[in-house]
This record gives C-alpha cells, sequence and structure tokens, in this order.
C-alpha cells in the first residue's frame, strides 16, 4: 500500500481585485510510497492549498503533480472523482462530519458513493470504528461526540476506501494536548503499519517531528527543515 508522489514545477496562482496571488512558485517535491512527511510554515505560506492539489481538490495553475507516474490533472473530472474517492483519504481540522448523521452513517459515506450495498458498507464501516476505538459511539451524532471522537470519526472515514495516501491538514488543530496526541498515535500507526503515505499539515512540532520527513512552505517556495 502507498503510493509516491511527484510534484514537477508547480504553480497556483489566483487573481483577487485584478492581482495576481502567487501563492504556490514552481514547487519540486518528491514523496516515497509509504513515506510520512510534515509540511509546516505561516499561516497564509500555501499549505491549504498545496494539500488541497494533493488531493484533486483543487487544479494546479501550471505544472504537474503525479501518482505512481500517472497524471491526474489530465483526466476528466468523472475520472478523478473516483480517483478521490478510491486513492486518498482526508482528515480535516474543522472534522468535516455530516451533522445530521451518526457516525457509522458518516464512515459509510465514501463506500455508498463507490457503489456499495449499504450492507456492505456497513460491515466495513462498523470494523473501522472500532479500530479507531469508536465501537460503543457508532449511533451517535457529531454534536453528541467530543472534539477527539469527532476527529477519530473523520479518521474512520477517511480510512473507509483503504486509501494509498492520507492526506491530514492540521488534524490536531482543534483539539486539546491529551487527545491531540491520541490522534497523532492514530495517523503514525496506520502509517507504519499500513503503509499509507501520509501528508500532515501541521503548527504542531511534536507531530511534525514524529514524520519521517519535514519541509517548510514560505514565499511559495518549499525550504528543508532539519
Amino acid at each position: 500500500m502507498g503510493a509516491e508522489i511527484e510534484i514537477r514545477n508547480l504553480t497556483k496562482t489566483f487573481i483577487k481585485d485584478a492581482q495576481r496571488i502567487e501563492v504556490l512558485q514552481g514547487l519540486d517535491l518528491t514523496v516515497s510510497a509509504g513515506e510520512s512527511l510534515a509540511v509546516l510554515g505561516v499561516s497564509g505560506a500555501g499549505k491549504s492549498t498545496l494539500i488541497h492539489i494533493l488531493g484533486a481538490l483543487d487544479h494546479p495553475t501550471s505544472g504537474a503533480v503525479l501518482f505512481d507516474g500517472l497524471d491526474v490533472f489530465q483526466w476528466d473530472e468523472k475520472r478523478m472523482a473516483r480517483f478521490r474517492n478510491q486513492s486518498i483519504g482526508f482528515v480535516f481540522q474543522s472534522f468535516n462530519l455530516l451533522p445530521e448523521f451518526t457516525s457509522l452513517e458518516n464512515t459509510m459515506m465514501p463506500a455508498l458513493v463507490h457503489g456499495f450495498s449499504r450492507r456492505e458498507a456497513k460491515e466495513r464501516a462498523q470494523i473501522i470504528l472500532n479500530d479507531v476505538g469508536l465501537g460503543d459511539r457508532m449511533t451517535h451524532k457529531p454534536g453528541e461526540l467530543s472534539g477527539g471522537e469527532q476527529q477519530r470519526a473523520a479518521v474512520a472515514r477517511a480510512l473507509m476506501m483503504e486509501p494509498d495516501i492520507l492526506l491530514a491538514d492540521e488534524p490536531t488543530g482543534n483539539l486539546d494536548r491529551s487527545t491531540g496526541i491520541k490522534i497523532e498515535d492514530m495517523l503514525i500507526n496506520l502509517n507504519q503499519t499500513k503503509r499509507v503515505t501520509l501528508i500532515v499539515v501541521t503548527h504542531n512540532k511534536s507531530l511534525a517531528d514524529r514524520m519521517s520527513r519535514r519541509i517548510g512552505l514560505g514565499d511559495g517556495r518549499i525550504y528543508a527543515i532539519a
């Protein structure tokens, strides 16, 4: 499991009030299959923009992003959507759970979108929720869960399709220190045992230090961090 990601001369430009804002400027980066990478930088450095492009949620202005040698941005939207659903798991700082659905239903969602039967999706979701420690909270809606429990549910949903790549944008940003460490442990364990390629955008130095590699992003460019 895991996928190699190669970024070649990646740029992203936004137009705001008739002005060009160059958020990413000619980035080159290779992330090996099964590697864990932390992306650090001040707010506004382009970290979230980068991770959205890596997740095929946004398009680069120019350059290429290759997944195991394939340039997904050359595909039509239907094929890209299938790639996102099958190959990439997302964990966001704000959890992004649907408030009207239970933990179980939120976790089932990617499988249902993919075309699994409800029975198949439910069985897989139950296994994953048990794995992340939410076996007794499956019927609870997000508003009935603690912040840490909501993030565990978000991780479960991200793992539903057994992705090759797991992208986490400030996954501990809204959590207290103790709960954040538990989420850190979970992400590290997934990377080490499942060999999922893990990329984490974070301000959390302790989480970054647990990654196999760290890079910084500033002024639209990548710089090395020891």
